[in-house]
């Protein structure tokens, strides 16, 4: 073999630039650091890799700029189904209580409230509603409840429904659920209440949805006593259709239906699906009624109503602020409302509830934000004159009635899907995170050359720099302070060696290898070569004095 005429050249390190920029996949890292070349070319490819990053980075910039605004875009679709379910209905009377029902017991306790009457006119009222006035010594009940008022009084569904038929099929009073509103006692058709299964239907038109035929009773409605804000002008029925998933809001979104006439209602399902922050505002969670984040004072903390909560809607929002705010004002809540707060009584009704709730409206105090998951129904309405003349006589024989009767007081209403198709609105993001990394990938390729793995190739490189240069320095520092604390510890044996050997050379043991040396008056040159601490030194015998 040939022996090596010089020493071999040393590998550059894995952190030096040069050794990166020629193996790393990012295009024009090897024409700036990579060896030979003029300077005029490497300058202009270091030009252009500078250019390249900077448009990388401010287009990456606006796109992770453009992702944090969280935009969404709505989509509308149409969709076909084989069966629909059919949406709970919500009828109620405009009359809320009925004159025959009422007595001067109810009149002491809820006229001034309720019915704007003053006690002194209770009398005449009685007689306007033909009773009799009330008997001498009458004393009233210790208590009244409201509730209790309204399921008694109000419009029974036995009395007001002569006819139901549900696609062709009979129903009654059975298939409806008692609930109050503002509006008083009211009938909800398919509510679902209490695990009931839900109707469906499958298909669309007339006479494939709900169809009633109902008696408005206007010789119980409540005469015309002094103008309120709760006096009702109107004559019929208000219907609400809505899902099962909320509570009827009747007396703002119902709709009439008049005595007289045939009401053709066309529905439209629609779906709504809305984001959740931070992309939009819904919300799934429900608003407990009962809950007081502040503290309620004389109030005393209310008790949480039994039962899971409902689904999360828009009105039972509203209804649970109401009910919230109106409990914490006067200590209790209106009959409509959820809670476990108590009912209101007749005069806190006046003098607190119809206040507060009113004030409250006028604030718009409540800020419920859209549920996430909603359904809704587009309606159509059309109308037609009955009875005809010859159904007029049929009827009034067939209810006991007359004729005049069956016109004042009879309507019939006709509920159905127009098709089985339905709508869906719903909110998409505008730009999802597959997105941001597929464009940031289209920038990095399309600028510099490079990927994800080009990522994970400066990375490493960045670990090794650290590693090297880093975590060098401070090993190699460390070891330099170990081995010179060691050339301490063994300082003072050296000294007793120089000693010795600048002793007088009469005093020296002879060595043989002094023999054949030429004596002079100085100390050898060898012998002061071996005081060097790179020198081993043979043990020296012991010297006699």
């Amino acid at each position: 073999m040939k022996p090596r005429s010089g020493p071999e050249e040393a590998q550059p390190p894995a952190s030096d630039i040069r050794v990166f920029a020629s193996s790393c996949s990012m295009h024009g890292l090897g024409h700036v650091f990579g060896p030979g070349g003029p300077m005029a070319r490497r300058g202009l490819w270091t030009a252009a890799v500078l250019l390249a990053l900077a448009t990388l980075l401010y287009q990456v910039a606006g796109r992770v700029r453009y992702y944090g605004e969280f935009h969404h875009e709505t989509a509308l679709e149409e969709r076909e189904s084989r069966r629909l379910t059919f949406p709970a209905v919500t009828l109620c009377n405009i009359n809320p209580l009925r004159r025959s029902r009422l007595t001067p017991n109810d009149l002491h306790w809820a006229g001034p409230a309720l019915l704007g009457l003053e006690p002194a006119e209770h009398a005449a009222y009685l007689r306007a509603l033909g009773r009799p006035p009330a008997p001498p010594g009458f004393m009233p009940s210790p208590t009244f409840d409201v509730a209790r008022l309204y399921a008694r009084a109000g419009h029974a569904l036995e009395d007001m429904l002569l006819a139901c038929r549900y696609r062709g099929w009979p129903c009654g009073p059975e298939n409806f659920t008692t609930v109050f509103t503002r509006m008083g006692q009211c009938y909800t058709f398919n509510s679902g209440a209490e695990g009931a299964e839900l109707l469906t239907t499958p298909r669309g038109g007339a006479g494939n949805g709900l169809q009633v035929m109902l008696d408005v009773q206007q010789d119980e409605y409540l005469p015309m006593w002094r103008d309120t804000e709760e006096t009702p002008f109107e004559v019929g029925i208000r219907v609400q259709i809505h899902s099962q998933e909320e509570p009827p809001l009747i007396d703002q979104l119902g709709f009439g239906a008049a005595p007289g006439y045939q009401t053709f209602v066309s529905c439209q399902k629609q779906q709504l699906s809305f984001l959740p922050p931070p992309w939009g505002d819904c919300s799934s969670v429900s608003l407990d009624p009962d809950f007081e984040p502040e503290p309620s004072g004389p109030l005393g903390a209310p008790s949480p109503s039994p039962g899971p909560s409902p689904p999360y809607s828009l009105i039972g929002c509203r209804l649970a602020c109401e009910s919230r705010y109106v409990a914490r004002k006067c200590g209790c809540r209106m009959m409509h409302m959820p809670g476990g707060a108590p009912v209101c009584s007749p005069h806190q009704y006046k003098d607190c509830a119809h206040p507060a709730l009113d004030a409250m409206l006028r604030k718009d105090a409540c800020t419920c934000p859209n549920p996430c998951a909603s359904t809704r129904y587009a309606k159509e309405l059309s109308m037609v004159r009955m009875p005809s003349r010859a159904a007029a006589r049929y009827l009034a024989r067939k209810h006991n009635r007359s004729e005049a009767y069956i016109v004042e007081n009879v309507l019939m209403l006709d509920i159905f899907f127009e098709a089985l198709n339905y709508e869906t609105v719903e909110q998409k993001k505008a730009y999802e995170m597959s997105e941001l990394l597929g464009d940031i990938g289209g920038q990095m390729g399309l600028f510099v050359g490079a990927s994800l793995l080009t990522v994970l190739e400066i990375l490493d490189y960045l670990c090794e720099v650290f590693w090297d240069r880093v975590l060098g320095y401070f090993w190699n520092r460390k070891r330099s302070q170990r081995h010179s604390s060691a050339n301490l510890a063994s300082h003072p044996s050296l000294c007793r060696h120089q000693d010795s050997l600048f002793l007088s050379t009469h005093l020296l043991p002879r060595h043989p290898a002094l023999d054949g040396a030429s004596v002079s008056s100085g100390p050898h040159p060898d012998i002061l070569d071996v005081a060097s601490p790179h020198v081993s030194l043979p043990p020296s015998p012991q010297i006699k004095f």
